[in-house]
């Protein structure tokens, strides 16, 4: 009987695959990384993050719509914006930017960032800095400085009719906008309308009241976003089409305008039987654009894409130990991991979101249903990776051999949303966290990139007085 936990995954899936295999003692490797080795030097829970990947998945992209456009002949430009809120750490921008490629902001803070990377020389004059999200206050006075330094590639994107005035009122001289489009929302959406951007009928009427006659205004962009995604589907090509009626209405009366920037959306790899044709998206999307705008006798537009998740999503891991195990009824077996999804995956109690779950060693051993448990006192601290529809299987519980899971391509928004360096729920510590680069002959290089969270760190932020007493050190 074929009983074993890789009896199991063969029968399941497609494997060995790219980023995984197997050991020659039956270990999972991932990007031919011994992650039983990185168990043995740092112990767990461990969070870590494999730099490579990064370049890789930008490289691919920028191949993707090279082709696309080979293919139609497409005689506008592509450029690649990294959305900083997926991750906002610089080991990620400085393996981002190694690419040549742009940068998009969704808040005042990431101005700061922009600035930052500037100085030390990671990007330049020539990085478009694409300002998106609601701006007020010192989001408005960031961007400003930015554009008011010299920096004329910073196109802030206009989301509401006052954000124009808040914008002239501190920037000198004439300066670049876009305009995105509040799209609306897939039907089964809680509301209709995004609460980002303008609808699409008032957009052309904007531009003629506001912005037509402003000699200090160069409208550059139109901007496209929809929450769920670039895929496949009826919903999607609908949108994309009210958005190139809207692009051509305006070309027509702007000519100016030479840029549509098509967002994020690129989903990753959830699962091992994950399928997406990420080339033929680009190809239909592009062959879209051309056909609207030679249908309107208009120039095609320069592509802006914005992709957060990603770029860094598949970059990254956290492996736990199962501590123990707790038979609950006939048919429930919790097996308890040492640390918290709530805290470190918070996308899995948030949204229940999915990542690649796989055991880590043990794959020779036979395999039972169980379900996974976090450390915290919180009925919500589990995971499921069907969202209750099917049952997880990992090696059979044994005390006396340890069992090491890991999840897998979780490298966007857990650390942010997650809170880095501050409290977490039950108080439970942060894993340490490492990164993983890979030089060019192919050896790998491991670094620590935060410790474990100690029980001073987060007794300072509560605001207790650690500081050692007179009379403790007597």
């Amino acid at each position: 009987m074929n009983t074993k936990y890789s009896d199991l995954i063969d029968q399941t899936f497609y494997f060995p695959q790219e980023e995984f295999t197997l050991s020659k003692d039956n270990q999972l490797q991932f990007h031919n990384i011994d992650l039983m080795k990185l168990v043995e030097q740092y112990g767990t829970p461990l969070k870590f993050t494999y730099l490579p990947q990064i370049s890789k998945n930008i490289r691919k992209a920028k191949e993707w719509f090279r082709n696309a456009m080979e293919k139609h002949k497409y005689e506008g430009k592509y450029y690649y914006c990294y959305c900083t809120k997926s991750s906002h750490f610089e080991y990620i921008m400085n393996e981002a930017f190694k690419n040549n490629i742009h940068i998009e902001t969704s808040a005042a803070f990431d101005v700061d960032i922009v600035e930052n990377l500037l100085k030390n020389g990671k990007i330049n004059k020539n990085t478009y800095v694409i300002c998106n999200g609601f701006k007020r206050d010192q989001y408005i006075s960031n961007i400003a400085k930015l554009i008011n330094s010299g920096h004329n590639k910073t196109i802030p994107i206009i989301d509401n009719y006052e954000e124009l005035d808040l914008l002239q009122e501190q920037i000198k001289g004439k300066f670049k906008i876009g305009i995105r489009i509040a799209s609306e929302e897939e039907p089964k959406f809680e509301f209709y309308t995004s609460r980002l951007g303008i609808g699409y009928k008032n957009i052309v009427p904007f531009y003629r009241k506001q912005i037509q006659e402003n000699k200090n205004l160069e409208l550059k962009m139109l901007h496209f976003f929809i929450n769920t995604g670039i895929r496949d589907t009826s919903y999607y090509w609908n949108e994309l089409a009210k958005c190139l009626k809207v692009y051509v209405s305006l070309k027509k009366e702007c000519p100016t305008l030479d840029s549509l920037n098509i967002g994020g959306g690129f989903p990753i790899k959830n699962s091992l039987a994950f399928e997406y044709d990420y080339q033929y998206m680009i190809d239909e999307i592009t062959n879209q654009i051309k056909i609207a705008c030679e249908d309107a006798e208009v120039d095609v537009p320069n592509i802006f894409t914005e992709f957060g998740s990603f770029t860094v999503g598949e970059s990254a891991g956290a492996i736990y130990k199962v501590l123990y195990q707790k038979q609950q009824n006939d048919r429930e077996k919790w097996n308890m991991i040492d640390s918290s999804f709530i805290t470190t995956l918070p996308d899995t109690w948030a949204i229940n979101k999915r990542f690649i779950m796989l055991a880590i060693n043990r794959w020779n051993d036979q395999y039972e249903r169980v379900l996974l448990g976090g450390l915290t006192c919180d009925s919500d601290d589990y995971y499921n990776s069907e969202q209750n529809l099917n049952a997880i299987y990992l090696p059979k519980y044994n005390k006396e051999k340890p069992l090491y899971i890991g999840f897998f391509n979780t490298g966007a928004y857990q650390e942010t949303i997650g809170g880095f360096g501050g409290l977490h729920h039950c108080l439970i510590p942060q894993p340490k966290h490492i990164l993983i680069d890979r030089d060019e002959n192919g050896f790998l290089a491991t670094e620590v990139f935060s410790e474990m969270q100690k029980a001073e760190d987060v007794l300072k932020i509560l605001g207790y007085n650690t500081a050692t007493t007179e009379a403790e050190k007597k």
